[in-house]
């Protein structure tokens, strides 16, 4: 990850959190020809040495055989973005921006086994459900055996050993107090979800400023 600046960058343990509550992101890796990518769901584990993301993928799709247990993958996870309008800060002269939170996650990936489908399945299932309460929560063990088995054997877990944690969030921190109320301001009036979202967040790193 290109970092613009050190005052934009996530700490680590943060940057982990963030992408452990998103849940899903790009998964890219070069082939030796061309970039390939699938945007698929995720569960992120930190009970080893270091963390470990696991994800699956149809057996057709390329990545699959590109988890070679050497080869690296890159999982970027991305918060919400807004465009900003030169003219939307307080002070003349500035620069049309965009605003965002992205972090991105780097490592040799390999494929499992397929009997550890299954708990894939699960862990990824207990993680997407818990969000989406109130409800009893839905399983694989709920399905028709012959039909979960034909699914589980149509896919391929992939876990990757993240070795690198990059993470940055852009939220015009370098901008004076008069920019940084007027931005919250102008998003809040636009209503657009990720720029109410944004603003929300600028709004905590300032709690100071008369919004």
């Amino acid at each position: 990850m290109h970092l613009l600046q050190p005052e934009f960058a996530i700490p680590p343990e943060e940057a982990l959190d963030f992408a452990a509550r998103r849940g899903f992101g790009l998964v890219t890796c070069f082939d030796g020809e061309r970039p390939i990518g699938s945007q698929v769901p995720f569960v992120l584990r930190r009970d080893g040495a270091s963390p470990v993301v696991q994800f699956h993928v149809t057996r057709l799709n390329p990545l699959a055989a590109l988890a070679d247990g050497a080869r690296e993958f890159l999982l970027v996870a991305n918060g919400p973005d807004t465009y900003i309008s030169n003219d939307w800060y307080a002070r003349a002269d500035n620069v049309s921006t965009w605003l965002y939170e992205a972090v991105h996650l780097t490592g040799p990936a390999r494929r499992l086994e397929l009997a550890a489908n299954r708990g894939h399945g699960d862990a990824l299932l207990a993680v997407a459900e818990a969000r989406v309460p109130p409800k009893p929560p839905w399983g694989l063990a709920t399905m028709e055996p012959g039909k979960r088995e034909a699914m589980l054997a149509g896919i391929v877990s992939i876990e990757i050993a993240v070795a690198r944690v990059e993470g940055q969030r852009k939220h015009n921190q370098l901008k004076p107090d008069e920019d940084h109320l007027a931005i919250v301001r102008m998003l809040e009036a636009r209503g657009e979800p990720n720029g109410l979202e944004i603003a929300r967040r600028m709004r905590e790193a300032r709690p100071h400023l008369p919004y």
